[in-house]
């Protein structure tokens, strides 16, 4: 357990410690229960907090129940619906959105303006790779060099919620491995010999100090500027007033990666693997609109980008 989920926890725990239970907890009822469920509900937070908040109180109860403190659990059953969290179809970006953005990696890397371009020389590799792998952010920016292989790279950690700490994958099945195209395990490979700064976790994309990049500037300062420079912005209304935004976001291109791997017909096991799902329901819960009536088949070609990134005369444009 890393120590932000251990701090979720005891977060939990804080609103079932606060509330004023008049019996112990041998001689909890299921009426006990649901006034419990009911002051949750009434508190100052989101309901989904109080269904999370409820289900700890419920793992307690199990575990009461197996150490014999409690003869039995009057806790099942008793739940806070929720709407689905992807009760949306999620926001996938369209291969041309996404070639757009590519380009606009190139371009901006290619910048006469020596700080543009030396910013871009970092960027440019972690936005293909992005595109390429369909890691989480906080997987591909805590990536070591150790976990670049020869056709592809190994996810094993993340940067944890707090975004100052590196520790494991968010779940056990987030360890992975993932081919990538040739250009770009070569791109990547590049900029980690000969550009990433030296850091203390040996990372390929570290801050120029050294440190953890920063998701929020990584966000603000890369990717939300290939958005602009690509022409990939939308006007959206906030408070009554049109306010021009990036039409994606940097995990949206982990939809997309999911999306093109549905496109040519993998095998829904290997997409759950290769998206680190623990439970190939989740797979399905966010996906399965996109999934076409027939899913036989299997890729032929290594990497996302590869194909996409091959012109008119075999060439590649990367």
């Amino acid at each position: 357990m890393t120590a932000y989920t251990l701090k979720n926890y005891e977060y939990r725990a804080k609103f079932i410690t606060e509330y004023p239970w008049d019996k112990e907890i041998q001689n909890l009822t299921a009426p006990d229960i649901v006034a419990f469920r009911s002051w949750l509900l009434q508190s100052d937070i989101s309901r989904d907090l109080a269904g999370k908040v409820l289900s700890s109180f419920q793992s307690v109860m199990k575990e009461m129940m197996i150490r014999g403190v409690l003869p039995h659990n009057v806790a099942p059953g008793i739940c806070i619906r929720t709407d689905a969290r992807y009760k949306d179809p999620v926001v996938v970006p369209t291969k041309q959105d996404v070639l757009a953005l590519l380009g606009a990696a190139d371009r901006l890397a290619n910048a006469k303006n020596q700080t543009i371009a030396n910013a871009w020389e970092r960027y440019r590799p972690m936005l293909y790779l992005a595109a390429d792998s369909g890691m989480r952010p906080q997987e591909y920016l805590a990536i070591s060099k150790n976990c670049l292989a020869g056709h592809g790279v190994q996810v094993e950690r993340a940067i944890e919620g707090g975004g100052k700490k590196i520790s494991v994958t968010k779940t056990p099945a987030a360890r992975r491995f993932i081919e990538l195209s040739p250009e770009v395990i070569d791109m990547v490979q590049h900029y980690a010999d000969n550009h990433a700064p030296i850091s203390t976790h040996n990372l390929v994309f570290p801050a120029s100090n050294g440190g953890l990049q920063s998701r929020r500037n990584w966000q603000r300062r890369g990717f939300n500027v290939a958005c602009e420079e690509a022409g990939l912005i939308e006007t959206v209304e906030v408070d009554g007033k049109p306010v021009e935004q990036p039409k994606y976001r940097p995990y949206d291109l982990r939809h997309f990666f999911a999306s093109m791997l549905i496109d040519q017909k993998t095998n829904l096991k290997k997409i759950q693997t290769l998206m680190g799902h623990t439970n190939i329901e989740t797979t399905l819960n966010v996906y399965g609109h996109l999934f076409p009536d027939d899913d036989s088949g299997k890729n032929e070609d290594r990497g996302m980008i590869n194909g996409m990134l091959r012109n008119s005369c075999g060439n590649s444009v990367a």
